[in-house]
């Protein structure tokens, strides 16, 4: 470690100073102290520092207002917060406000050790190299998505990653887990709706060998290999009831139970979670868990569509084009700029992995060493027309079937003088299902 790095060390307790301040002091690392709120942001403002450690309760404020301070004026500095047994709510908030660690009282000053070595051996990798950069594009949802990314990356809280199909979930997804204090940890994707449902706990939680036929052997599941690391949930809006339930226990006692075993495992991941339907809706029709939605969704993140960026579109192009001739072992190839601006106009339903593969099979049409408009086989407005025709044609049968329910349910309803759980057990929906469709169809 480089002897000139600094540690802020913030907390009314002059022993708890005195014992961060000399466990820091054998690692060598150069510390300064402040009681209160004042005095720290006061030493922010004059020095620079690579960590702090600050406590929830100040005499003046509290270490929240410190932490929102550094997250405005100092968004990339790791930040921990010391607690005790009676803060649980306010370090609940800690980590939506952008606390890195939460370092209970008494300290555990290996646990201390710890994060301290890891946090400053991610900040001497970042200073050397940003991966933030690998997201392409300079317009200002880019540049938002940056700033957020670099702000999130440093919490602990589990963060929810909303985009369409496309447009980059999964690049953002190991951007947190690299740009983090797990970076040296492993990066473990879970697309949840690739895998069948009657393997997906063994595929999350592991299974002992003989548990079921095919188990020749014990499995750690995918959360025992992200442990220390980070858990990326892909799609999750496609998990069964059944694996939602289990996946909250999982989530709140921080343990899982490989199928066959009867002993609980611990494990330490942090969990992020994308999929391009709303979640939201997803919740109010039943087909997803509340009480999961909340515990996934601590903040959300928007990845933008790839038509909400068009002057991004050039430097993405010019990339994929680089990076075809580099694979292929060819000249690159360029486009023309009445192709590039036809690329503009065109909305992208699928996102930045449909301009590459459009640009892969232009590349191969096209003669010579530019492409051409028509090389891009863009849809014609003739077929946007049929688009336009199919899409009325199915709001159409959308309409009927939604006066057929309405219909049934009002019937169910009358039947069973407007009792909606006896409704809802004569229609096979569960009472939630039951309420949001009365409330989709005007019946509540």
């Amino acid at each position: 470690m480089n002897p000139r790095q600094s540690v802020l060390v913030v907390d009314e307790a002059t022993e708890t100073r005195a014992l961060v301040e000399i466990t820091l002091g054998r690692m060598r690392l150069h510390t300064q102290s402040a009681r209160t709120l004042q005095e720290a942001r006061g030493r922010l403002a004059r020095e620079r520092f690579d960590l702090c450690l600050t406590d929830l309760q100040l005499p003046d404020g509290s270490g929240l207002e410190l932490l929102r301070h550094i997250r405005q004026s100092h968004p990339n500095l790791p930040v921990a917060l010391l607690s005790n047994g009676a803060c649980a709510q306010a370090s609940a908030g800690a980590l939506q406000a952008g606390a890195c660690q939460l370092l209970h009282k008494p300290l555990d000053l290996k646990q201390l050790r710890a994060w301290v070595g890891a946090s400053l051996k991610q900040a001497t990798d970042c200073a050397t190299d940003d991966p933030a950069r690998q997201l392409l594009g300079d317009s200002a949802p880019m540049n938002a998505l940056r700033r957020h990314i670099d702000k999130l990356a440093h919490s602990l809280a589990a963060v929810y990653i909303s985009g369409e199909s496309g447009s980059g979930k999964e690049r953002v997804a190991r951007l947190l887990h690299q740009l983090g204090p797990r970076a040296r940890y492993p990066f473990v994707p879970v697309n949840c709706g690739a895998i069948p449902s009657e393997l997906m706990e063994s595929e999350l939680f592991g299974h002992c060998k003989g548990s079921f036929s095919g188990a020749v052997s014990d499995q750690p599941g995918l959360f025992l290999a992200a442990h220390g690391g980070t858990l990326f949930l892909d799609e999750v809006a496609d998990l069964p009831l059944a694996m939602q339930v289990k996946l909250l226990r999982a989530l709140q006692g921080k343990t899982v139970r490989p199928v066959g075993s009867q002993q609980e495992k611990t494990v330490d991941v942090r969990i992020l979670c994308a999929t391009h339907k709303d979640l939201k809706n997803e919740v109010e029709a039943g087909r997803f868990r509340q009480d999961l939605y909340y515990r996934l969704n601590v903040i959300e993140l928007r990845v933008p569509a790839l038509r909400e960026r068009r002057g991004d579109i050039p430097a993405l192009a010019g990339y994929v084009l680089q990076r075809l001739a580099r694979d292929s072992g060819q000249p690159a190839v360029q486009l023309r700029p009445e192709a590039l601006q036809a690329l503009e106009r065109y909305d992208f339903p699928g996102n930045v992995r449909e301009l590459e593969n459009l640009l892969e099979r232009a590349q191969t049409l096209c003669e010579g060493r530019w492409i051409e408009t028509d090389d891009l086989q863009l849809p014609s407005a003739d077929s946007s027309d049929a688009r336009s025709s199919a899409a009325a044609t199915q709001l159409d049968l959308a309409l009927h079937l939604q006066q057929v329910e309405r219909q049934l349910l009002l019937q169910a309803l009358e039947e069973t003088r407007w009792n909606r759980t006896a409704a809802a057990r004569r229609l096979s929906l569960s009472f939630r299902s039951m309420r949001y469709r009365m409330k989709k169809l005007g019946l509540d």
